[in-house]
């Protein structure tokens, strides 16, 4: 018999995080990322929390909002230059900030999810990111040593998910919530749209179930974009 991951909605889903803990948020840019998630997390007043994402988002959305009101003691991103909010609190030492090479940051959420506690690397050799690490020559080339990343907490955003957890994205979404919803302790997944167990061509599957504790159907997605580009009529 098929286990439903089903809940009621983000209340639920956020009903037992707390300060301190570590979170994994997905999403590429402004792009799949658990905006839900994020506001239940802002309302609930959490922390002292670190937060592992690709990006901080940008000032007023995203976890812009959660840098807003100092809830974030400690960013690991790659990417962080949309936010002057973060690049404000970095600067006075109020943040602390682990930027990681965009490759390396993908690997280690992989890696964490699939046990993998750490891996060699060429990325970043000769840079501050290699400051304290090992290194090793594999075929005359050097090499260094990075750990894997897990969550306390990974909440993850996709296009569509059934009641067991299945979860299919979309596009640019792809770039981090596969590998972050495969390693958290508790994964979060919010949809657009949620539908029974066997809706879902299994060949189309980007997450299994197995990775996913909790499900609902997300509200209300502003979906922003970063920079908006348009071309100039002539």
């Amino acid at each position: 018999m098929a286990i439903s991951k089903e809940i009621k909605g983000v209340d639920e889903a956020c009903k037992d995080v707390k300060d301190g803990m570590t979170f994994m948020l997905g999403g590429f840019g402004l792009c799949g990322i658990p905006e839900n998630c994020i506001e239940e997390l802002v309302r609930l007043g959490v922390k002292d929390v670190t937060c592992i994402s690709n990006n901080a988002g940008v000032d007023n959305f995203g976890l812009g909002k959660l840098l807003k009101k100092s809830q974030i003691r400690k960013m690991i991103s790659s990417y962080v230059g949309e936010n002057e909010e973060f690049e404000r609190q970095m600067l006075s030492g109020e943040l602390e900030v682990d930027l990681i090479p965009q490759g390396s940051l993908a690997e280690r959420c992989r890696a964490g999810g699939a046990g993998i506690p750490a891996f060699y690397t060429p990325a970043g050799y000769g840079t501050e990111v290699a400051a304290g690490k090992e290194v090793r020559e594999f075929n005359g080339k050097p090499h260094i040593l990075e750990s894997a990343l897990t969550a306390d907490f990974a909440f993850v955003k996709a296009w569509k998910g059934d009641t067991s957890g299945n979860l299919i994205y979309k596009a640019t979404s792809r770039n981090f919530n596969p590998m972050m919803a495969m390693a958290g302790k508790i994964t979060v997944a919010e949809v657009e749209e949620l539908v029974p167990l066997g809706s879902l061509d299994p060949n189309e599957i980007h997450t299994p179930g197995i990775f996913v504790q909790r499900i609902f159907q997300g509200r209300s997605y502003e979906k922003r974009i970063e920079q908006r580009t348009v071309s100039q009529n002539k």
